[in-house]
């Protein structure tokens, strides 16, 4: 495996509370473990505030992790000095959700590239040079772009440039925080080739975070189900989508637009919002709003487990199913 991510636990402090300020913690990511292979597109899905942004940036050791371990090609991250970190960080790489926000606006884009190469230590001079001409053409824009300012771009073209940014240091994996979220449906699909050609001619993983059932069932050859922080359930793509065996991802697939109005989605019946996480609920965290919840869902927490042919942590996962097939 390219990536291995082990136990991951990440919190943050939060003071509540005056006169006197209570300190509680924020349990942003509890407990999770992934695996990427190499030249494999894994997506991260769940709604907002789920921890999957949180998940990337542990992995990148843009946050720091509490517990777990993040071994990226044979090699602990989360334990690695800084500057042995620094050189293992341009195979490691990410594009952000805001390309406009990610782009200095007084820095070309030329420069931009030049910058990530010279930190590196990847080349210089005319070798430079060429590679970011080449780099801009392989995500389809012009040598001359490298003399412009981001302004000058529309945000299909900006998000361009931060693929391009992130692939001139010939990265193996790549973490794509809602990369076309913030782009009309149109140009997300042109991106989202580009992406799938980069992967497949240069053989490069993908950790694809994202809200969007139809855009990671696109892209992402297996899929994590992420909620309050805890994978919940995780399998190949089309199975996992197809047939869900978590209620909460049933949930999730009720709610997503359907491409084809002849495929039957039943409906599940969910009432209120996802409890917080500086106060989960004990046992499973879904049972609040789970239609099927019992005594043993509000008291024992679920193992993610094997069964219909991927991991759920659901104790009534077969039942559940039985009852939905009769």
């Amino acid at each position: 495996m390219l990536l291995q991510v082990e136990g991951l636990r990440v919190t943050y402090p939060v003071s509540r509370g005056w006169p006197v300020p209570r300190t509680s913690y924020l349990r942003a990511v509890d407990d999770v473990s992934l695996n990427v292979g190499a030249g494999e597109a894994l997506g991260i899905v769940g709604e907002s505030g789920c921890g999957k942004s949180t998940v990337a940036r542990a992995i990148l050791r843009l946050a720091r992790a509490d517990e777990g371990r993040v071994v990226f090609d044979g090699v602990d991250v989360t334990r690695l000095p800084l500057r042995a970190l620094r050189k293992l960080r341009p195979r490691m790489q990410m594009i952000f959700q805001d390309p406009a926000a990610s782009l200095s606006p007084r820095m070309r884009i030329g420069d931009a590239l030049a910058e990530a190469i010279a930190v590196h230590g990847i080349t210089h001079g005319g070798d430079a040079r060429r590679l970011i001409k080449e780099t801009l053409s392989d995500v389809g824009l012009p040598p001359e772009a490298a003399a412009r300012y981001p302004h000058e771009f529309s945000g299909g073209q900006k998000q361009r440039i931060g693929i391009a940014r992130a692939l001139v240091l010939s990265p193996s994996l790549i973490i794509a925080d809602e990369p076309v979220s913030a782009l009309d449906v149109s140009v997300q699909a042109q991106i989202l080739n580009l992406l799938a050609r980069l992967q497949k001619e240069r053989g490069i993983a993908f950790v694809f975070i994202s809200h969007d059932l139809g855009v990671v069932r696109h892209f992402c050859d297996r899929t994590a189900v992420m909620y309050l922080g805890q994978v919940i359930e995780q399998g190949d793509t089309r199975p996992l989508f197809d047939r869900p065996a978590h209620p909460y991802t049933r949930l999730l697939r009720t709610v997503s637009p359907v491409p084809d109005p002849d495929i039957p989605v039943p409906p599940l019946a969910v009432e209120g919002e996802p409890p917080s996480p500086l106060d989960p609920p004990p046992g499973c965290r879904f049972h609040p709003r789970c239609p099927y919840a019992a005594e043993r869902c509000r008291a024992e927490i679920p193992a993610l487990r094997p069964t219909m042919g991927h991991l759920v942590a659901c104790h009534f996962a077969e039942a559940i199913a039985a009852q939905e097939d009769a």
